[in-house]
């Protein structure tokens, strides 16, 4: 995520200095200069910089919850940035919903939880009070790492135990669950104005984990509606205390109108302030945002923005309107761990698809995702007209198969569905299939065979599948008749495989599943 910003700094004639408590992280190639410093010492940044402060013109981050310790140094420094008390307000969801509370911004109720305060809660009357379902967090963490619905009360002590172990502090936030579609707002915050800067929908599934699968920009919400989420976004900013940069906002339209999840001070991470906002827009708005941070007017963003005329505005609302629709599509796996990776070049030389990137390579393990990091790679297109570009990304994404190693424990268990009694049907199936659909193709497999070696697997479908073989798709946007096409491509020459492992092995783990099985069998 930091890529944009190293690449804006050359851009304006900059060197970079770095830092990050991994000496192999991804960008460090990049930089002029790097030095490990952990993000979360304040004190060991502002060290750094002050050696430094003779050339020193600027601090910046872009897409890590790391905006406090930005702050922390600028202000320190004299340097432009918002307060680092309103940076704080931004990075501590207990904080920020305090703020939301004193200012009546919409947001959901909360409690806090502290690790010492976990038994307090356990009490029968206690969880029998609470009304589900709930959403717990960490009070200090991004990428929704430890956060996850709690459907009722016996799911209360593994999700808080989860919240307080990602969090920093080892403090959870226990809230109410906000039902409605979700957004993510990117602004800049400048001379006592804001400046909406991408208006996303965000594409969320897989319960109880809240794991984005994409982002769709701009937005297809009604313009009243778009409107009333701005301004509360605004409100919200305002609260804060957001003065001197960016900020950015997950936000829903719930049944009693917009309410706030959380906003950051900082850009989106999630490919959405650095790629598909500059694609959708033409503005390259993490070069705007540094201009900020180095004191600088930010030209471009002032010359092409638009007043929005929005009623009850505390301040001034621009925005820089998009021209085009960019989609962002991710592509994750079952678990096990990785031999071999199938349709990358093909993904990346689809019409309309900007970039393909994997966070996956040969020998890497891979898991289901129950958080944003442990996704495997995205995709991301541009087009003119909104369907061309979701249809181009979740093109692009069904050509890329992950293959698994055989005999691989975390594969068995999930393809066994073993996982299913211990997390209440998590993971799903690739497939989703109804229950009459599910009984037919039990009845099939009862009296099933075997489909015999190098015999093509797209002309066996079962009759019970084949009303569905093209309409549902898993959790990679493939049909089943494309993922069998698929099967029968990469593996022509596969040994006898029996029909009743071969099909279940389909709707759990898709192709994933399918190659496995006849890996395994012609191994075995």
């Amino acid at each position: 995520m930091q890529k944009p910003a190293i690449e804006a700094a050359r851009e304006i004639g900059l060197k970079t200095l770095v830092v990050d408590a991994n000496p192999k992280a991804v960008c460090v190639p990049f930089a002029d200069r790097f030095e490990p410093v952990d993000l979360k010492d304040r004190e060991g940044l502002l060290s750094l910089a002050r050696s430094m402060r003779k050339s020193l013109e600027g601090v910046f981050t872009a897409g890590t919850d790391f905006s406090a310790s930005v702050s922390y140094v600028a202000e320190k420094c004299g340097l432009p940035s918002h307060s680092y008390s309103a940076a704080c307000n931004a990075s501590n969801k207990i904080l920020m919903r305090k703020c939301f509370e004193k200012s009546s911004v919409p947001s959901p109720d909360f409690v806090e939880i502290h690790r010492s305060q976990i038994a307090s809660f356990l009490d029968p009357k206690t969880l029998d009070s609470m009304k589900f379902p709930k959403v717990v967090k960490p009070s200090d963490n991004m990428g929704a790492r430890g956060c996850r619905l709690v459907r009722c009360k016996g799911e209360f002590l593994s999700a808080i135990d989860d919240a307080v172990r990602n969090s920093r502090t080892g403090t959870a936030i226990f809230e109410d669950y906000m039902h409605g579609p979700e957004f993510s707002i990117d602004a800049v915050v400048y001379g006592g104005s804001v400046t909406i800067t991408g208006f996303a929908d965000r594409h969320i599934f897989y319960e109880p984990y809240f794991i984005e699968m994409g982002h769709t920009m701009p937005t297809s919400i009604d313009e009243d509606r778009r409107r009333e989420l701005i301004l509360t976004f605004v409100r919200g900013i305002q609260a804060l205390g957001l003065t001197c940069g960016v900020a950015k906002a997950d936000i829903k339209y719930t049944e009693n109108g917009p309410m706030i999840g959380e906003i950051a001070a900082r850009l989106s991470g999630g490919y959405m302030s650095g790629w598909t906002y500059p694609y959708a827009s033409g503005l390259n708005l993490t070069r705007e945002a540094m201009l900020i941070a180095l004191g600088r007017k930010p030209e471009e963003l002032l010359s092409r923005r638009v007043r929005l005329d929005i009623s009850g505005s505390p301040c001034d609302i621009y925005e820089v309107p998009c021209t085009g629709t960019s989609a962002e599509r991710a592509w994750i796996s079952m678990p096990g761990t990785v031999c071999g990776v199938y349709g990358f070049d093909s993904c990346a030389s689809h019409p309309f698809v900007r970039n393909c990137m994997s966070r996956t390579s040969s020998g890497d393990s891979v898991d289901f995702p129950r958080n944003n990091v442990e996704k495997c790679g995205n995709v991301i297109a541009l087009a003119s007209r909104r369907e061309m570009a979701v249809l181009a990304a979740e093109s692009a994404v069904s050509q890329l198969v992950l293959r698994l190693e055989p005999e691989n424990p975390a594969t068995e268990v999930f393809l066994m569905g073993m996982t299913k009694k211990s997390e209440d049907m998590f993971p799903p199936d690739a497939f989703q299939i109804d229950s009459e659909t599910r009984k037919a193709l039990d009845g099939y497999l009862d009296g099933a065979g075997t489909i015999s070696e190098g015999e093509k697997t797209s002309a066996k479908i079962p009759i019970c599948l084949q009303k569905i073989a093209d309409n549902v798709k898993d959790w990679n946007h493939r049909s089943i008749r494309k993922t069998l096409e698929l099967f029968d491509s990469i593996s022509p020459d596969h040994g006898a495989v029996d029909e009743k492992l071969f099909w279940n092995a389909l709707i759990r783990g898709g192709i994933q599943g399918v190659l496995y099985i006849s890996d395994v069998t012609r191994k075995s």
